[in-house]
């Protein structure tokens, strides 16, 4: 049989080497192919690398605001005939500067074109709808081309404010009982290593938004709240492997507690993956309907912000979180004595399995030195053996069952 099948039952070859399996195989079953927690300085400096980026944009670039956040005004008309152009050119024309910007919502019948613009006076707000029903007679309700189609609105920027302040009171309060609770449920260190990954996550999410120059909204702060949620949850499915990996393991001198992190990661590698693709799909059909279908600007920037943080809130949690926690736990002394009993056997092995094969070798020589000895002698000659006696009959009944006679 193991001519035919040269990998046994304990999934190790003929050469006492484990089976080599394809990326996907190794992926797929997380038998700590993958090396995450050995190769922590490389992500480290690839994730301090995406966070000098995002900080430089912050900075440098820094944020496009809506209209919400620096106020202005907005005008709303049906769509019509007009197009983006035609309206930049009116918008133009009538007041002597260009829009902030012109967009057209919706499909069909229902589409509005929306100009987005600084403050405007009541004397250029009139100017501005008059020009735009002499270009473009937009209909009303009734179906006749009416002036009062056009509508128009103030945006306050203190509006905007408001909402950042809210959300930055809701992010401290948020912190902070994660923080309680992952101390709690677990322990300090991951507490420490999940808020700083949460940090990661939000300043590359901003940095994001600066570097590319996505405009910043209401439903961007709100969006940029929620990916919290999705980052935390992907690093505690995580750490709780970690935790039941490394339960105990000062009793064992098997694995460091670094190569049960890294075993872990492996154990939820596929589950993280499949999370994100199950958080990602729902998100891209929600900008496809909000921007081809419906054209709500609100749900794109709501869907935009989530798509950006789960890309980011997966990384992290794999890449960042699990070696920040084993770099914070390989500083205390209990970690550091286990570690140290597990290289010192090792290292025992090791040298127990050398001397064994020098002794293999050393009995393999003298054998065969015996054996060329042992040709030149002649062979001894074997005693005759007596022969078997034949077994006696006692005549006494053995308690079978004879076979009847015919």
């Amino acid at each position: 049989m193991a001519d035919n099948n040269d990998v046994d039952t304990l999934g190790t070859t003929e050469t006492g080497q484990p089976p080599k399996h394809g990326f996907f195989v190794r992926l797929y079953t997380g038998t700590g192919a993958f090396e995450v927690i050995g190769k922590r300085k490389m992500w480290y400096l690839i994730s301090g690398a995406i966070m000098l980026i995002a900080i430089g944009a912050i900075v440098l670039r820094g944020f496009t605001f809506g209209i919400d956040f620096e106020g202005g005004t907005k005008v709303s008309m049906p769509r019509g005939d007009a197009d983006t152009t035609a309206v930049e050119t009116v918008f133009s024309d009538t007041l002597g500067e260009a829009p902030e910007s012109v967009v057209i919502v919706g499909n069909g019948p229902s589409a509005t074109v929306q100009i987005r613009s600084e403050t405007l006076d009541n004397d250029q707000t009139n100017a501005l709808r008059q020009a735009l029903f002499d270009r473009f007679q937009p209909v009303g309700e009734d179906g006749q081309p009416s002036p009062q189609a056009i509508s128009d609105s103030a945006v306050s920027e203190t509006w905007g404010g408001q909402i950042t302040e809210k959300a930055i009171i809701a992010l401290v309060v948020f912190l902070a009982l994660v923080a309680v609770y992952i101390t709690v449920r677990y322990e300090r260190y991951m507490a420490m290593a999940a808020l700083a990954t949460l940090v990661f996550d939000l300043v590359v999410t901003a940095g994001v938004y600066a570097l590319v120059g996505f405009e910043v909204t209401p439903a961007t702060v709100i969006g940029w709240l929620t990916i919290l949620g999705f980052s935390l949850y992907d690093t505690v499915i995580v750490f709780d492997k970690v935790e039941e990996n490394t339960h105990g393991f000062e009793h064992t001198t098997r694995r460091t507690f670094a190569e049960q992190a890294n075993l872990a990661i492996n154990q939820t590698f596929m589950r993280s993956l499949n999370t994100a693709l199950i958080s990602v799909l729902p998100i891209i059909a929600l900008m496809v309907i909000a921007v081809w279908l419906l054209g709500v600007g609100t749900l794109q920037d709501l869907a935009l912000v989530q798509l950006v943080g789960v890309v980011v809130g997966t990384y992290s949690s794999i890449y960042f979180a699990t070696p920040l926690l084993v770099t914070l736990r390989e500083r205390t002394e209990k970690v550091r004595v286990h570690t140290r009993r597990v290289m010192n056997r090792r290292a025992r092995s090791s040298a127990s399995s050398d001397a064994a094969d020098v002794s293999d070798a050393e009995v393999t020589d003298t054998e065969v030195g015996d054996a060329g000895v042992s040709d030149a002698e002649p062979a001894a000659v074997a005693a005759p053996s007596r022969p078997a006696r034949p077994a006696r009959s006692t005549g006494r009944p053995t308690g079978k069952r004879s076979p009847r006679r015919n």
